[in-house]
Order: C-alpha cells, then structure tokens, then sequence
C-alpha cells in the first residue's frame, strides 16, 4: 500500500479533521492524551514535533508513548491483572530504580500501588510503556502541514519516514526488561508492559502461562477509527501472559542461521583476498 501522508494524528487528531477542537489543538499545540504539561513537549518543548502516530502499510502506528494515556485505561487493565476487585489503588509516574549498589537501573513509567485504609502500601507493580521509533524524517512533513493544515495534505517527500521495530526492541525493550524487570522479578513483584500490537507481533513467540501463573502481563493496543467524532480511540485488543525469564530468553537470543552458510561467507571473503596484491592485507602465522 502507497502512504501519500507518513502522519496519522497531529496533536491528537487525525490530519483530515479540521472540525474547530482540532484546530484548537493544533494552534495552541496541546496534548489531549495527559502529557505532564498541557502542551506536546515530544522532541522539543519550544516546537514540539506533534505527531501521536504514523500511518503505515495501512495501519496507524503510535510512536509517542502520551498517546497511550487515553482515558487511563492502560492503568485500569494493569491493576485488574495484578489485583482482584475491591483493591484500593493508585498510580505513581516517572519513579526510579535503583541497584544494589545505589546504581540508576532507570524510571519506571508508572508504579501501580495498593493501600489499606490508613494508607499504608501492601503491594505494588511496574507498568512500562512504549511507543515505536521512527526511521527517516518526520519533522518536514509535520512542518509543511502546520503552515496550512489541510485533509488533503499529502506528502512525497525523500527519506520518508516508517516504524524501526528492530531498534525499538533492542534498544529499549530489552534493555527494559534487563535491569527494571530483572530487579522486579527479584523482589516478586507483578510487571506490565503496554505496547502495539504490531510492534509485539515482530517479537519472537512467546511461551504462555495462565493470568495466575504470569510475572508479566503484555497489553496490546491499537488504534481504531471512529466516524462518529472523526477521531482514532486507543483500543485493548489482546493481553499475553509470559513468565520473566522465558519471556526474556525469548526476547534477547535470535534463532541461529545455519553455521554452514556463515562458513561459506567467510570462505568468500577469504578467497577474495587471494586475488588482492599481498601489501593490501597481512597474514599471520602462530610460531
């Protein structure tokens, strides 16, 4: 499928909408989702680079992790796998962990807690959260749409930009995983991660267990458009339970290719050298 505009919301909305709320949006630069701040602070707080999510192959990918605070909901489902009924809760932001050794293992999104009427915590788990990278660029197409925003705004310009699933996972789900969720596996406690479904389908299937038997609950959401207020809505769509250190094998060993054809690779290159005047490669021999 041919994307003729990489964006798929701008400040929360859908480019095609231009009804009066978006537009308010749009001009004042502001968050619908419960940034920190009301206005968007994505890239640069002075000129925020507005986009929620991106079109791609068809589907809306969400590349700012704001755009999952819609409605609280992410909060919601999170308490539900950790707690039965009844359970007095609250959310806590942007809390850090540390090591043993006083070390920064990094913030955690969100720590869920549980109190009994005193307020005095009983329980408590983490909740991470996020959104896609991008590969390419996407600040010239935002750009030109801010200075006329238009619902058919279209944009064929180079470098254009799509999801980087592999770095997203490399370099902050695993990561993740590693330090936060190997210290919170160690103390017993519950985790959440809340990503795409898309992005969790270029994951490695992962072994699952029972809801009772789970230390990590994944939420996968999407986004699913509505005629009603020409607007996209944060959907639940599925939830995996995996055990930790499945999961984690899973997530950070890449099923080998055949040793055969490396060996191969490195035959070709060998004999290339051959072929190249000896004063452009050196040879050594063990004595």
């Amino acid at each position: 499928m041919i994307e003729t505009n990489p964006m798929a919301e701008i400040f929360g909305f859908p480019p095609e909408n231009i009804d009066k709320r978006a537009s308010y949006y749009r001009e004042n630069r502001l968050c619908p989702f419960f940034n920190r701040f009301p206005n968007c602070t994505k890239d640069k707080a002075d000129d925020p680079l507005g986009v929620c999510s991106i079109n791609h192959q068809g589907s809306k990918i969400i590349t700012c992790p704001s755009r999952f605070r819609e409605d609280w909901m992410i909060l919601r489902n999170a308490a539900a796998f950790v707690w039965p009924k009844g359970t007095k809760w609250t959310s806590l932001p942007e809390i850090r962990l540390s090591d043993a050794n006083g070390q920064s293992a990094g913030n955690i999104d969100y720590v869920l807690v549980s109190y009994d009427t005193d307020g005095k915590i009983l329980d408590f788990a983490s909740i991470e959260v996020q959104g896609v990278y991008i590969s390419g660029n996407l600040r010239n197409s935002f750009k030109e749409y801010m200075t006329n925003p238009s619902p058919d705004f279209s944009w064929d310009g180079k470098n254009y930009p799509h999801p980087d699933y592999l770095s997203s996972s490399r370099k902050r789900l695993i990561p993740q995983m590693l330090y936060k969720g190997g210290i919170f596996k160690a103390w017993g406690k519950k985790q959440c991660f809340v990503i795409q479904k898309s992005f969790f389908e270029t994951l490695p299937s992962l072994p699952q267990v029972s809801k009772e038997q789970a230390d990590i609950a994944w939420f996968l959401y999407d986004l699913d458009y509505s005629k009603t207020d020409n607007q996209n809505h944060l959907v639940l769509k599925d939830i995996i339970y995996t055990e930790f250190k499945a999961a984690l094998d899973k997530v950070i060993y890449t099923n080998p290719g055949k040793m055969s054809d490396f060996v191969n690779q490195l035959q070709g290159k060998l004999e290339e050298r051959k072929v190249c005047p000896p004063e452009t490669h050196s040879v050594f021999e063990l004595l």
